[in-house]
């Protein structure tokens, strides 16, 4: 194989490459052999029909297609170890020749990764990280917990209220005439739920249990039955249960039974320090998006097309693998939503633009500063992942080559990048 190279603009290269006859001559008898089964000719048994013979009676191209095939994917991985190129994109593939006798020549355009010239990325501004946690959040979270523990009782002693879960008659009538899809019965509606349409549920507050009531509603301009549109209606209701949700007394028992602690003073003691967390949390991350966006803004850089559709193949792939896990086709999916191919990768793609912004970026400026993951490092890592999974930790490094672990050791620089420029980040 030969190889040559030539630099195209926006960061495209073209590679020509060359494979010799007598490899072609190797692939076109392959292809015969595989296809000469299933080719018969007048006086010849099935798959005893000569070469020669078929090349002469369908020509010689009939065995092109499968030679190219066979040796497209190792040629144009050899040349892509050869070039020294950092080849970001799918190549484009394009037979230039392919003759008996002759080398076998294509061409595969591809897009490089582009070179990025930093901005300012040290001494960028970000928001300063508040982790204040007052009373009322405390005490919301406390709500929220005896909420989860409430326990549904039948209310018998008074009428329907905000929150109540009722179980319901009704039947609507428009210009005293009932109409299709306007009753239920045993209906199951959570007051202020908007289950139904505006004024409705409102009205309902008050009705007493096995007593009639009449709601008047307008429906709305846009309700998706056209009869309806903006038509008043009546609607007679009769509700049979009511519950209500009954909260436990929030105590020191009420602590007991949904912590660890014995007082509520130390459960809210530990619910605030996890709000803390959370909020430091928060805010390292909404800090480390900030200088990605601004060290991103400040760079500029040059990125292929080719580039951007196959970071948006990718997304797409990954996308249909989600599906396919959910046991749907991408098939299905696009017959389901009116989605198409096209319209999902223009969906993908300004996701893709900003995923490859900020990997360049970060890539640079581990560049620029000399950011490399030891060994040791990597070991951690690899050690948090065992816990993870609590697997042994000699197994996940038995399943990892050397590809992954590079991988992984560059993944992890970028990360390394964010925290540097956080670190030297201006709080405002």
């Amino acid at each position: 194989m030969s190889l040559q190279v030539e630099k195209l603009e926006k960061n495209m290269a073209k590679l020509t490459i060359e494979v010799s006859a007598d490899d072609l001559e190797k692939a076109l008898q392959n292809a015969y052999m595989k296809q000469k089964n299933r080719i018969a000719l007048p006086g010849f048994r099935k798959g005893k029909v000569p070469r020669q013979m078929i090349e002469k009676m369908y020509g010689a191209e009939i065995f092109y297609d499968d030679a190219a095939n066979e040796l497209i994917p190792k040629a144009y991985a050899d040349a892509y170890d050869e070039s020294g190129l950092e080849i970001v994109s799918r190549p484009d593939i394009q037979v230039v020749q392919i003759e008996k006798g002759k080398p076998f020549i294509f061409t595969a355009e591809v897009a490089t990764k582009p070179e990025v010239t930093l901005g300012e990325y040290k001494g960028l501004e970000v928001d300063k990280v508040s982790t204040r946690v007052t009373q009322k959040e405390v005490d919301a979270r406390v709500q929220e917990e005896a909420e989860k523990n409430a326990r549904t009782v039948t209310v018998t002693d008074r009428g329907v209220q905000d929150g109540d879960e009722i179980i319901l008659d009704f039947e609507g009538f428009v210009d005293g005439e009932a109409f299709e899809g306007g009753k239920g019965e045993n209906y199951p509606l959570t007051i202020g739920s908007g289950s139904f349409i505006p004024g409705f549920e409102d009205q309902l507050i008050g009705a007493e249990a096995e007593k009639e009531v009449e709601v008047k509603v307008t429906f709305p301009e846009d309700y998706h039955a056209e009869d309806l549109k903006g038509k008043d209606a009546v609607f007679k209701c009769t509700v049979h249960e009511i519950k209500a949700k009954e909260l436990p007394e929030i105590d020191d028992e009420f602590a007991a039974e949904v912590s660890e602690f014995d007082t509520l003073e130390e459960y809210k003691a530990d619910i605030k320090a996890k709000i803390k967390e959370e909020k430091a949390s928060e805010g390292k991350r909404k800090q480390e998006d900030q200088v990605v966006e601004q060290a991103v803004k400040n760079a500029s850089y040059e990125i292929p097309d080719a580039m951007i559709d196959t970071q948006a193949g990718q997304m797409a792939d990954n996308f249909a693998q989600r599906l396919q896990s959910q046991g749907l086709t991408l098939e299905q999916y696009f017959q389901f939503t009116g989605m198409t191919a096209e319209k999902m990768m223009d969906e993908f793609r300004p996701q893709a633009v900003k995923q490859i912004e900020t990997r360049l970026v970060l890539e640079a400026i581990v560049k620029a500063e000399n950011i490399e993951i030891s060994e040791e490092k990597l070991d951690e890592e690899l050690q948090k992942m065992a816990d993870t999974y609590k697997m042994e930790v000699e197994k996940i490094k038995e399943f990892m080559g050397e590809n992954e672990k590079k991988q992984m050791k560059e993944d992890m620089a970028v990360q390394e990048a964010i925290t540097f420029l956080v670190d030297n980040a201006v709080e405002k």
